[in-house]
């Protein structure tokens, strides 16, 4: 969901953020403040421990609503049931040991653990407490409970906690959780979010786009965001897939509960890929991986001049130009296509990036490519600057290998587009 999409969005989405009781409490106002920015319905319920912190009139003041912390206040509406129900999100930040240790057992003793107990819509726990509470085999227990259930509970950030105390435990950065949020109701917004269709499948996911050194400060590379294959890992995960996001020089926050593998180069994405790839059910190729490669790298940084005595003279500064040798990197796709053999497992999903030519459209040599690569799925989108790199949105058309007719989509969200590639794979999946 763009920007754009959400300021004009006629009924606002419905937001419930709980905060519990613990010192980054008062994070929680710049959370709000990025919910209510972005057009987004938000009710605070606190719990009575968090008002020590940050007091009721500063959320009545930010959010616009009344707030309360029991089940009591205006009883004949009984919030404990319709805030849950009417909810298209609920995410507690920050989430104290106690708190998800009551959502665990089912406990209700409060407006908010009544509100995550008949809440039908996704849940989102930010953790914040001491390392060693966080490492506590009974929040261990409770963390893989919630996330058995489908509650998507956030590993926490390290750094700097109450006091001296660094170390894991750290609430997560108010932007880094609101992003989280804002995929999970696009794809309430979009009907993506599809349930558990991939659970008990591993997926692999590259991403990103490689880098070829030349010398130690310079490398050929390309304008790859990474956006589309971190939105492709974003939402497998949301199905219940076991996702492994091979990334190349990417720098987004990292999708919840996604293993993370990273790479530079071609030859490490494709080394990390076959490693990865062993036994798993899906494969997608969204990185750009560079075709070629320089033949030697140059390990002190290349001069202007390489003249006689080297320098910048003006005089000898073109004559002796360097030229740059390459070779061909390893087809990645095509190294795995063949690596499978005769197998129908793991599906193969690869991307291709074109920018067509005078005499065939981007879909031409698309086709072409599909042919030559081998794959299940060839999902193709035209690039170039200021459009598909970097942006939020993309155009893509969806070739299978036993259809004839392409699956086109967009422009639209790239989570949008990442939704619909894996409706077609699963797809895919199931008639195998």
């Amino acid at each position: 969901m763009t920007d754009s999409d959400l300021g004009t969005r006629v009924t606002r989405q419905k937001v419930v953020l709980g905060v519990s009781g613990g010192i980054a409490a008062y994070k929680a106002c710049s959370l709000l403040r990025l919910f209510t920015e972005g057009n987004y319905d938000v009710t605070v319920v606190p719990t009575v421990a968090a008002l020590k912190f940050v007091g009721a009139p500063t959320w009545a003041a930010l959010s616009g609503k009344p707030v309360s912390t029991d089940v009591w206040t205006d009883a004949h509406e009984v919030p404990h049931v319709r805030l849950g129900q009417h909810a298209d999100l609920v995410v507690v930040a920050p989430a104290t040991a106690d708190l998800m240790a009551r959502a665990a057992h089912g406990l209700a003793d409060d407006l908010l653990t009544n509100i995550l107990l008949t809440a039908r819509c996704p849940v989102v726990l930010a953790p914040a407490m001491h390392t060693e509470m966080w490492g506590h085999p009974a929040t261990v227990a409770n963390v893989a409970t919630l996330r058995s259930r489908g509650v998507r509970v956030m590993d926490p950030a390290s750094g700097r906690l109450t006091g001296a105390d660094t170390g894991p435990g750290r609430l997560p950065e108010p932007e880094d959780i609101f992003d989280v949020c804002r995929a999970l109701l696009s794809q309430v917004d979009d009907g993506l979010s599809g349930g558990d269709t991939l659970a008990g499948r591993r997926v692999v996911i590259s991403a990103g786009g490689t880098r070829e050194p030349l010398d130690p400060v310079r490398f050929l590379g390309n304008r790859s965001s990474g956006k589309q294959g971190y939105a492709l890992a974003q939402v497998a995960a949301a199905r219940g897939a076991e996702v492994t996001l091979i990334s190349a020089n990417v720098t987004l926050p990292v999708p919840e509960g996604v293993r993370l593998v990273l790479v530079q180069t071609a030859v490490e994405l494709g080394e990390a890929v076959a490693k990865a790839g062993q036994d798993c059910d899906v494969v997608v190729m969204a990185a750009a991986v560079a075709d070629y490669r320089p033949a030697q790298y140059t390990d002190v940084k290349i001069k202007k001049s390489f003249g006689p005595g080297g320098g910048d003279t003006p005089i000898d500064r073109d004559q002796f130009a360097p030229t740059i040798q390459l070779m061909r990197n390893p087809d990645v796709l095509v190294e795995l296509v063949k690596s499978r053999g005769s197998a129908t497992s793991p599906v193969i999903v690869g991307f291709a990036a074109e920018t067509g030519d005078a005499e065939h459209t981007v879909l031409d040599l698309a086709r072409d490519k599909f042919v030559r690569k081998g794959c299940d799925l060839l999902v193709v989108n035209e690039v170039g600057v200021d459009k598909t790199f970097g942006q939020d949105s993309n155009t893509v058309h969806i070739l299978r290998r036993d259809v004839d007719t392409a699956v086109q989509v967009g422009p639209a969200p790239k989570g949008t587009v990442a939704a619909t590639v894996w409706d077609v794979v699963e797809d895919v999946l199931s008639s195998r």
